[in-house]
Parts: structure tokens; C-alpha cells; sequence
């Protein structure tokens, strides 16, 4: 009989990365894909998580191979500059990231109480809140302390999107429907590619390959546990798929059946109540809040982790260079509510950056997966290197489609 503890256990990296990777960057892009299209870009999210735990699956089994994280074997076999590279690239995305999340949370936050309290309360406030609950657990210091916060904000927000999905789900015919690929038609107002660009981003992020070659050599696994692996990386993108899936239903269920545009996230507690009551926004309200603080645990923690991973060193949280790197980061998430800002420029720019090293992250792996001297008799197959091939012209599409994206956003601001 399997002991439930020690297979929670086991599953914990696994919801680290789902939490990691599921914030309201994820959230928006789900939501504005169901708003606009309904179920029709189903497809978009299966290939996406079919594409992330591929990725998941193979950068755990080159560490278990091996014994080396993602940046370390770049460093040693590629050439340290192109691990001094991702660790820039993947700093600058996260503390975009920082400033767009708490922004757009402390938004909703405001929005939410302006239910309760006459006027609301300020989203400075909120966002003071929620980056000292997120740094006081980062002063912990430790990786299971982050796990186990993740495991109880992931299950919060599990149970708050499905909930929503039974209140919202549209008919059954629909969800299958969109499984089939397709693109819809582009309109004036309505940009298909960027909202598939957008969805996919959220999904396939590098960091989240690179953070898990990280987690697997902390864990201390072996080829012994490849089957643990295996399980782990199908579990974070089985809890993925479920949860895009039903955020996209949410949205189609009730803005798109009204023919509701969704322009950005925190329109979306407006728009709900009508639809499907108070109760049904209290629950998104309290799942979003989750899926955001959910995020920025490791997004303040993930450069500490990379530059011990870069130096070969144990991990350790606790270095006061590394508390002073995590307050600064942290911080970056006041600039929205201080100065009032919109986040556009910012995140455009870690989009950017996002779009460059997705398909440097896929090149870099089937390099040196491809080195005998390295990988042995678990040299990538021919199998896998069409795959990988595949992902790769896939993501340099997606790139493509980005940068668009971005231009268009710039010419208009």
C-alpha cells in the first residue's frame, strides 16, 4: 500500500514548479482566451503542457543522468557565458513579473474590498502586505518551507478555479470541440496569434526547465527515482492543463456566451458578478490571489538559486547578499501602486526576453543531451531529437509571433 505522505512528498517539486508557473500571468491569458474565442483554443493549452512536461521530463533526466543542473552543464560543456547569459535574461523576466503580478493583485485587491469598505483600501497597502508575507518566508531560508506554502496557496487556488468551472462550464460539446487545432478569424479588435503567443508564453516558460534541474540534484535522485521523476513532471503538467483549462471555461462560460470582451484581468470581477453571482467572484478573487503569491515565492527566490547553481555550490538562502538581492526584487513590486503605473512596458520587455530564450533553452538542451561523452547510453534517441526539433521551430514561431506582439504594443503606447 502506498504511504499518502511519503507520495505528497514525492509530488511536492511537482507542485513547486505548477505554482512557479500558474500565476495571473497565466490567469489573464487563460481568461482572455476563453473570453474571445470560448473553447476554441483548447488545443493551444494541450500542446503547451504536452510541450512542458516533454521539456519537464527531459532536463529531470539529463540531471539524474548526469549529476548536473541546466546552467552547470551549459557552463561546463557550452561555454560560461551562455549560463551568465540565461541568468540575466531569466532575472530580467522574473522581476518584470514581479512588478506586473503585484500590481495586477493589489488592483483586484482594492477592487474587492471596495465591496466591504466604503472606498476600498489602497493597493499600496495591499502590495506592502503581501511582499512581506512573501519575504518573511524567503528569510526562512529554506526549500521544503517553500514547498509546503506553495502545496497549501496551489491547492486554494485548484479548488477556487474548479469551482468556478462547474459554476461557469460551458457545454461539453464545446470543450471537446476545442481540442481540435484550429486558428479563429482575425477582427479589428481581436488578435488570435498574440492571444496563442501569450498563452503559450505563460506555459512554456525556460525558467521553469532550468529551476527543475535545480530541484531534482536538491532532491537528491538518482537514475533509481526516474520512474518518481517521470510521475512528478506528468503530475505538474497534468495540474496545469486542468487549471488553464478551467480558467478558459470560466471565461467562456460567461463573458464569451455574452459577447463580452475581456481587456484585463481585474474587469473580469465585474463582469462575473452578473453572470454568476457574488459567490462565484469571491471564489476567483481568492483563487487569483493565490495564483499570484503562489508565483512571486519562487520569482524572489530563483536568482539566489541560479547563481549557487552557477558557482557549484549548495544552496542557501540565507547569505545576506542574497536577502538584500530577494528585498530588492521584492520591492519592485511597489513601483504600480507608488507611482500608479501601468505595467505594459515592463512586461512587454520580459516578454521579450522570454522569446529569445525559449528557443536558446531548447538548442542548448539537445546539445549537450546529444554528447556521448556526457549522456552515455542515454544519448538522446533519434525519437527525441525530432521532438526537440519540432519544439524548436515551434518556439521560434511563438518568438516570432511575440515580437509582433510587442511591436504593435509599443507603437501604442
Amino acid at each position: 500500500m502506498i504511504n499518502i505522505k511519503t507520495l505528497i512528498k514525492s509530488l511536492l517539486p511537482g507542485i513547486f514548479l505548477f505554482g512557479f508557473n500558474v500565476g495571473t500571468g497565466s490567469v489573464t491569458a487563460m481568461a482572455k482566451a476563453g473570453a474571445d474565442y470560448g473553447m476554441s483554443l483548447l488545443w493551444t493549452i494541450f500542446i503547451s503542457c504536452a510541450i512542458t512536461y516533454f521539456l519537464i521530463h527531459l532536463f529531470g533526466k539529463f540531471t539524474l543522468v548526469t549529476g548536473l543542473t541546466a546552467l552547470q552543464s551549459f557552463k561546463r560543456h557550452i561555454h560560461p557565458a551562455v549560463s551568465i547569459l540565461f541568468i540575466i535574461a531569466l532575472t530580467a523576466q522574473i522581476c518584470g513579473s514581479v512588478i506586473g503580478v503585484m500590481g495586477i493583485l493589489a488592483d483586484i485587491c482594492y477592487e474587492w474590498s471596495q465591496n466591504f469598505i466604503d472606498g476600498g483600501i489602497s493597493p499600496l497597502y495591499f502590495a506592502m502586505f503581501f511582499i512581506t508575507f512573501v519575504y518573511v518566508i524567503f528569510l526562512i531560508g529554506k526549500t521544503d518551507v517553500f514547498e509546503k506554502v506553495l502545496a497549501v496557496l496551489v491547492a486554494v487556488m485548484a479548488i477556487c478555479f474548479l469551482i468556478n468551472f462547474f459554476i461557469l462550464m460551458p457545454p461539453a460539446t464545446e470543450i471537446l470541440k476545442g481540442m481540435i487545432p484550429k486558428i479563429p478569424e482575425a477582427s479589428a479588435d481581436k488578435n488570435a496569434f498574440l492571444v496563442i503567443a501569450s498563452m503559450v508564453g505563460t506555459s512554456v516558460f525556460s525558467g521553469l526547465f532550468i529551476l527543475r534541474t535545480i530541484l531534482v540534484k536538491e532532491a537528491g535522485w538518482t537514475m533509481a527515482d526516474l520512474k518518481t521523476q517521470n510521475r512528478d513532471a506528468l503530475f505538474s503538467a497534468f495540474l496545469m492543463f486542468i487549471m488553464s483549462t478551467s480558467i478558459m471555461a470560466a471565461a467562456a462560460g460567461s463573458l464569451y456566451a455574452q459577447g463580452i470582451t475581456l481587456v484585463n484581468v481585474t474587469q473580469m470581477i465585474y463582469l462575473l458578478e452578473p453572470l454568476a453571482g457574488a459567490a462565484a467572484v469571491t471564489i476567483f478573487t481568492i483563487g487569483l490571489i493565490a495564483a499570484g503569491v503562489s508565483s512571486q515565492f519562487p520569482n524572489v527566490a530563483l536568482l539566489p538559486w541560479l547563481l549557487d547553481d552557477f558557482h557549484e555550490r549548495k544552496t542557501n538562502l540565507k547569505r545576506t547578499s542574497y536577502r538584500i538581492i530577494a528585498l530588492v526584487i521584492s520591492l519592485l513590486g511597489l513601483i504600480v501602486p507608488i507611482f500608479n503605473a501601468k505595467p505594459i512596458a515592463v512586461m512587454v520587455g520580459s516578454q521579450a526576453f522570454g522569446a529569445l530564450v525559449l528557443p536558446a533553452t531548447v538548442a542548448c538542451i539537445a546539445y549537450i543531451g546529444n554528447k556521448s561523452g556526457l549522456m552515455g547510453e542515454h544519448k538522446f534517441s533519434t525519437t527525441t531529437n525530432v521532438i526537440l526539433s519540432m519544439i524548436f521551430v515551434f518556439a521560434l514561431f511563438m518568438s516570432y509571433m511575440s515580437y509582433a506582439g510587442i511591436l504593435s504594443t509599443l507603437q501604442a503606447l
